[in-house]
């Protein structure tokens, strides 16, 4: 769906891509992960083309992005960012039809397709005349969802979608968003720094530190074959602050 070659980024003399080559199939949930600033929301970026890559090539179900037909490929693109986006002053009705009315899609046809999204994503439809600044951090994340799912796209692209919020809410929302997934079985890409939210969700992974790919691939062989010592580090790192808090409980109840 998204052959992406030898592609290259800087801001300024700092290089935050480079020369990186992914593929991504269609049909299959993939995660980009990695540190802070290892380049996860610049290629997302470049996949919808909010940013350009300064060398290579991006191709979006066999043609070339270009200039000329951006447009027309974003229609076919969803986008959810970390904190939704939302415009403050419109309705979640609004936000949500807002690039159908554009397209002067037919009202009853957008109706319909706001109660579809609605069920979807468990949002109730009296909340849809509500603000943003009216609704919890969990309706305002399935809001900017079902925005993105709107006009149907082939392909979703999520920055951190679930990273503002609080954890009973990130895991409610985690267990829902996978069954959307699995439910509709769209091309996923997903941007994460959790190698949990990344193992949860993801049929591929693509592990990146400084612009580059490090290693990619099913969840199990980056989890049991890591390529090196960062793969190693970065896999048990989070898992070793769970270990540690676990070991401490059960110390306390020892004593």
């Amino acid at each position: 769906m998204f052959e992406l070659s030898n592609i290259t980024k800087a801001y300024g003399a700092v290089p935050v891509v480079k020369d990186l080559s992914l593929s991504i199939s269609p049909g299959n949930t993939n995660v980009l992960i990695g540190p802070s600033g290892c380049g996860k929301s610049t290629i997302l970026g470049m996949m919808i083309g909010l940013v350009s890559p300064d060398s290579g090539e991006i191709r979006f179900d066999g043609a070339a992005i270009t200039s000329s037909n951006l447009e027309q490929v974003r229609q076919r693109i969803g986008y959810v960012i970390q904190d939704g986006g939302l415009f403050p002053h419109m309705t979640a009705r609004r936000n949500v039809a807002l690039m159908a009315e554009y397209l002067d899609h037919e009202p009853q046809k957008i109706d319909e397709r706001l109660n579809y999204l609605c069920e979807l994503t468990h949002f109730p439809t009296e909340a849809l005349d509500r603000s943003p600044g009216e609704l919890s951090g969990g309706q305002c994340q399935r809001v900017a969802l079902m925005r993105g799912l709107m006009l149907n796209p082939d392909v979703l692209l999520l920055d951190e979608p679930l990273g503002a919020l609080d954890p009973l809410v990130r895991f409610d929302l985690q267990e829902e968003l996978r069954e959307i997934f699995q439910a509709l079985r769209k091309t996923v890409v997903m941007v994460t720094h959790d190698i949990g939210e990344a193992v949860y969700f993801g049929d591929t992974l693509v592990l990146l530190r400084d612009g580059q790919i490090v290693q990619s691939g099913a969840v199990s062989d980056i989890l049991t074959r890591p390529n090196d010592d960062f793969v190693q580090r970065f896999v048990t790192a989070q898992r070793t602050v769970a270990d540690h808090l676990a070991s401490d409980a059960n110390d306390r109840r020892d004593e």
